[in-house]
């Protein structure tokens, strides 16, 4: 049984891993334990101390020992006593910022409910879960603490609903998804996802800070290219395949926190949820709040083992069932290619191509709606520019239907431009201060998605295109951070709100899209890797990795990437060279390699390749949707260390069953007298034999996985090497 409650300790279980809490005798709920799977009751860890400075409830007034300054606790709030980051901060009307919040019932759940208005981990009628409730009597506060348990997965998901039970107001300064205080024995390290435009999630390991906190986050509107909502905790000796670490990634997709810290005893806490910075949510009577879910794994197989345990929640409960098996479509896209210069004539010679090299599908970027000749212009106005293209939409798409390929689209319904018909009929739908001039970027400003006329606005605008074109994918991107969030819509006491009502509004929107076309493929897109969180995942089954295309800066982002989310999400194309960000050459088939670690396409002009480049593509396509069953459903595994200088990158994919591999290095540094390429292989079957299909070579899991393999000595600019081996 995955949930037991018993005598005030409620455990929940996984196939490998236990998470405990524990109700103590004045009703504060007490976080035990989280880790590898045991049936004991774990507080037997718990000890208490006299700690200066460090208060005592009035229940417990003459037992100094009692602190809820040093004790673990489940849901932490401010103002009472804990020094320590809180995961919830209220306000009551007479303007006290006191909560005390105690144990008041505990019941199980069967079923997964998706948290209102928001992307949750899917389920089904036979999930497990868990509902606390937790009171606070003198605001009349009511805390649900909602958890569901999938076992399989070694995942556990929370959330938190939060009703106001009293008469007055309640205003919520903070409100987070997620708390776990680590009691002895605590992670030591944390690892996090920083990055930029153009290099997103790169992990820096790090000591958990003693006696204050590390927070990252975003306050930018969006999950962001600057800190992902996803983060590690992990021992000093935890290594890519041993030793133990806890994962906790947020399925949310705007402004998000996450708080790292050890206290004076050096037990650390770990809070994460929405970010406090700007946030002010009033409660009314009867109101509720809803957080966002938070998917939490432990592994104590190394980080490699906590990736795979997200990986496969992510493909079986997050993607959307109609894109969870079978083969995406390999695209063109036209953005390299063309960028704003095209028509009609110019795109279906562009298919033409394509479809001679194998690929699925054209995409149209960029620049095919309203006056839309540079990116100055015409977001929001989404009907499209027939003189330009030549002909209708709907005619172009048949056209290209008529090549043999898929049609995509790209839009930006989130956005507005100063210079469109939109923004001088409506002003006030655009996120801007009362008489200030706006933050412009990118020539545009953000679309107030919190009103609900806007959201009408655009799901009418682009069901006209999709109810009349055949329209198989849809980018949909989001090219610019949030600045003067302010909805004219909202009352001045109701701003706080604003930019979580836009997420709010952005997932209701493709909601309804998807209600409508279930069988339409949206990639998701912020300027690349921006808004590449679990929340968009729900939404959107992959999602454009970033806007640099180069393969060698891919190895780092696409490496980073990996430690959270599925192959299967990551969008990765085979681009032109010279590279258009970089201007780095790269052979195609490194090229190839790279792009084949996603969802696999194309961004450049076809027309412009030689004669033995065209069949090196052609090839490469064969061999993507040859390998695609593993790519897309195998076990995953960083073949290189985080911490180690290595001249080269590697990874490997292993087929469920463990009878397939793909093995892939990348040369980052090709030297001289070079030491040879050594890879240690990874979840293989030790009592198998596997024969590389390059080389003929048959040698026994055992080996290749305590012995390793070693390449010969590379040479030239950025060589690559990929091998299968199969099982005899």
């Amino acid at each position: 049984m995955s949930i037991r409650i018993q005598d005030g300790l409620l455990s929940l279980e996984t196939k490998n891993t236990l998470y405990q809490i524990k109700v103590d005798e004045i009703g504060l709920l007490r976080h035990i334990y989280y880790g590898r799977k045991t049936k004991d009751d774990m507080s037997y860890l718990i000890r208490q101390a006299d700690r200066g400075f460090s208060g005592n409830p009035y229940s417990k007034k003459e037992e100094r020992r009692y602190s809820t300054d040093t004790l673990p606790q489940e849901y932490p709030t401010g103002g009472a006593g804990d020094y320590r980051t809180p995961a919830l901060m209220a306000e009551a009307g007479n303007g006290s910022r006191t909560c005390e919040l105690r144990f008041s019932e505990a019941r199980q759940l069967q079923g997964k409910k998706k948290p209102e208005g928001l992307p949750g981990v899917r389920g089904n009628k036979k999930t497990a879960g868990l509902e606390i409730i937790l009171r606070d009597e003198v605001c009349r506060l009511a805390v649900h603490l909602i958890y569901y348990v999938f076992e399989e997965q070694d995942v556990i998901t929370r959330s938190v609903l939060i009703e106001n039970e009293g008469d007055g107001t309640i205003v919520l300064n903070k409100a987070a998804s997620m708390s776990i205080d680590f009691f002895c024995g605590a992670p030591r390290e944390v690892i996090h996802f920083h990055g930029r435009h153009c290099m997103e999630r790169i992990p820096e390991r790090i000591s958990i800070p003693q006696g204050g906190k590390l927070a990252v986050g975003s306050t930018r509107g969006t999950s962001s290219h600057h800190s992902n909502p996803f983060i590690i905790l992990c021992n000093r000796n935890t290594t890519e395949n041993e030793g133990d670490s806890w994962g906790c990634m947020l399925m949310y997709s705007g402004n998000h926190q996450e708080e790292i810290g050890a206290d004076q005893t050096g037990n650390v806490r770990l809070v994460a949820g929405i970010h406090p910075d700007a946030f002010r949510w009033r409660l009314e009577k009867g109101e509720c709040f809803q957080t966002p879910e938070a998917i939490l794994s432990y592994s104590n197989n190394g980080l490699n083992g906590l990736s795979r345990n997200y990986h496969r929640i992510i493909r079986e409960e997050v993607i959307r069932p109609q894109w969870r098996q079978g083969e995406r479509p390999i695209l063109l896209n036209s953005w390299e290619a063309s960028y704003f210069d095209f028509d009609a004539n110019s795109l279906i010679n562009l298919a033409r191509e394509a479809k001679t090299l194998g690929m699925d599908m054209l995409v149209l970027d960029d620049g095919w709606f309203g006056k839309r000749d540079d990116d100055t212009s015409g977001l929001g106005d989404w009907s499209a520019n027939e003189k330009k293209l030549g002909c209708t939409l709907e005619e172009l798409s048949e056209q290209i239907h008529g090549e043999g390929l898929k049609f995509g689209l790209w839009v930006e319904p989130e956005m507005i431009s100063e210079d469109s018909d939109l923004y001088r009929a409506h002003p006030d739908w655009a996120l801007t201060d009362p008489e200030r001039q706006p933050v412009i970027g990118r020539s545009q400003m953000v679309l107030d998605l919190s009103r609900q006329d806007t959201q009408d606005y655009l799901y009418a605008s682009l069901i006209s295109i999709l109810d009349r074109t055949r329209i198989e994918y849809i980018k949909w991107d989001f090219n610019r951070s949030m600045a003067n969030v302010y909805s004219h819509a909202l009352p001045a006491d109701r701003q706080g709100e604003t930019a979580h009502r836009f997420i709010l509004g952005v997932y209701s929107l493709l909601e309804r899209l998807l209600d409508r076309y279930p069988d339409l493929l949206i990639e998701g897109c912020s300027g690349g890797g921006g808004r590449f969180d679990a929340g968009m995942l729900y939404y959107t089954p992959q999602i454009w990795c970033s806007d640099d295309t180069d393969a060698i800066e891919r190895l780092e982002i696409q490496r980073g990437t990996s430690y959270g989310y599925p192959l299967s999400t990551v969008g990765s194309h085979v681009s032109a060279c010279p590279n258009h960000q970089t201007g780095r050459t790269v052979p195609l088939k490194t090229r190839g390699v790279v792009a084949q670690s996603g969802t696999f396409g194309y961004e450049l002009n076809p027309a412009l390749l030689s004669g033995e480049e065209k069949a090196e593509i052609r090839d490469q396509i064969k061999a993507y949707r040859r390998f695609y069953p593993i790519l897309a459903q195998g076990d995953y595994y960083r073949l290189t260390e985080i911490r180690e200088e290595n001249d080269y990158a590697a990874w490997m994919i292993v087929s469920p069953d463990r009878r397939e591999a793909l093995v892939n290095l990348v040369m980052t540094h090709v030297r001289a007298n070079s030491r040879f390429p050594y890879l240690r292989l990874q979840g293989l079957d030790p009592e198998r034999l596997y024969r590389a299909e390059e080389t003929g070579e048959v040698v026994s899991g055992a080996a290749l996985m305590s012995g390793g393999y070693t390449y010969d000595q590379q040479n030239g600019d950025y060589p690559s090497i990929q091998m299968h081996w199969v099982s005899e």
